[in-house]
């Protein structure tokens, strides 16, 4: 490894296969260990991080969306020393993800996500209390608690007699509705109770009192609130990701606006082919706005599909759908011309081209509605062309794999289209 100077700035350059070892990674300047971070594969790049005396402070430094793509790539389990490098914006991001399926709040989620946190002791807890939101903590306890007793409570004999779990305090007694989550509630309860026991009280009395301020609703909402924030749009503006265009009459305006950025997010990682247009034009054009766009594209689709953000595979599946898209409008647009590729990126706003490429396989999914087979081949064909977003039967790769992925190209596009032709007779 050496260092050359260039602008006045170090620029890192790698030999020997463009790796380095961890104990030349740690004696590098902090900006440089960020920017060779990013060529990583995630489980590389975690290494790195435990094992460097900065990897609090590098880990802290990535956006909630960069932490959390890096996160669900290694897994949950595998990842639990990062997690308790990161920030408690990191950690509320990762709640704010994990714990909700569409507009349903999931207790189980919560606890198991509560038992990966207490992994960190009383510090980590300490330091993520007072961002959770009062009523998210509410919700939780109300549906994993009985709460009887209280600060200068007279128990009737019915409570006083009764067959309680726990206390804590000698002063609030309390029975945990689900057995299978009781020692990670308990501890959590605990933990509260010795670190802040004015929340514990406020909370144990909520409970206690039933109170119900359409608690999973405000909770929503303000979830809802902090992904608006990180580039996460409300559904309905989501959805206009998928309005049809008439690709004969598609033109190019080059009307796109251009803004300043601000902290640019770590892309997940394409799954394909790297030489297609898309990744050509994107490193002959490829900038911090288009990264910050390109983001906001994949956080559109996500939110439009209304995937449940703790599948990983689900939200890779909607990443690679995005790319496939784009680099069918490409390909569509540009026939193999890197550089008009590039410029169309440069002028062109994403959403746009997204849905130019969906578009041009809305016209198979039509015809595929039209057609039935007893072939086995066929059938399946025409059951991932009728899809919601049509998919690409993936018998038709070289491998004849019995599966589904998702259109990547205007050959994959061309190659169904001489198999409907086929059926069509």
């Amino acid at each position: 490894m050496k260092k050359t100077e260039k602008d006045g700035a170090s620029v890192l350059t790698l030999v020997k296969g463009g790796r380095t070892s961890a104990h030349t990674f740690v004696n590098l300047p902090l900006a440089e260990k960020t920017h060779y971070l990013k060529g990583l594969r995630a489980k590389e790049r975690m290494d790195l991080l435990i094992g460097d005396p900065e990897g609090k402070i590098l880990v802290r430094s990535m956006e909630p969306q960069e932490f959390f793509w890096l996160f669900k790539d290694i897994g949950e389990t595998d990842a639990l020393e990062l997690l308790q490098l990161a920030s408690p914006e990191q950690c509320i991001f990762l709640l704010d993800m994990e714990l909700w399926s569409k507009w349903s709040f999931s207790a189980d989620k919560a606890v198991e996500w509560l038992g990966y946190l207490l992994e960190g002791g009383d510090d980590r807890i300490s330091e993520l209390l007072p961002q959770l939101d009062f009523e998210l903590l509410q919700l939780l306890f109300s549906k994993e608690l009985i709460v009887g007793g209280g600060v200068g409570d007279m128990s009737n004999d019915e409570e006083r007699l009764a067959d309680w779990d726990h206390s804590f305090d000698d002063m609030f007694m309390l029975t945990f509705k689900n057995p299978k989550h009781s020692q990670v509630m308990g501890r959590f309860v605990e933990c509260i109770c010795r670190i802040d026991n004015a929340l514990y009280v406020a909370l144990m009395e909520g409970v206690k009192n039933d109170i119900d301020l359409e608690l999973e609703d405000a909770c929503y909402h303000f979830r809802g609130g902090r992904l608006a924030d990180l580039g996460f749009p409300p559904l309905d503006e989501a959805l206009s990701l998928y309005a049809r265009l008439k690709p004969a009459t598609f033109a190019l305006l080059g009307e796109k606006e251009h803004l300043p950025t601000g902290s640019v997010t770590t892309l997940p990682v394409p799954v394909g082919d790297d030489t297609s247009l898309l990744l050509k034009a994107l490193a002959l054009a490829g900038s911090d706005e288009l990264s910050m766009e390109l983001n906001y594209l994949i956080n559109s689709a996500l939110v439009a599909d209304e995937t449940a953000f703790s599948d990983s595979e689900a939200m890779h599946q909607v990443a690679q759908r995005v790319y496939g898209y784009l680099n069918i409008a490409l390909e569509y647009l540009c026939e193999g011309n890197v550089k008009k590729a590039g410029e169309v990126l440069t002028g062109e706003y994403l959403k746009r081209l997204f849905q130019l490429g969906y578009s041009l396989l809305l016209g198979i999914k039509t015809r595929a509605e039209k057609l039935e087979s007893e072939n086995y081949a066929a059938n399946k064909l025409l059951m991932g062309l009728k899809n919601k977003r049509p998919r690409f039967y993936r018998g038709l790769d070289s491998d004849k794999a019995d599966g589904y992925r998702e259109f990547m190209s205007m050959d994959d596009v061309a190659r169904v289209e001489e198999f409907l032709r086929h059926l069509e007779g």
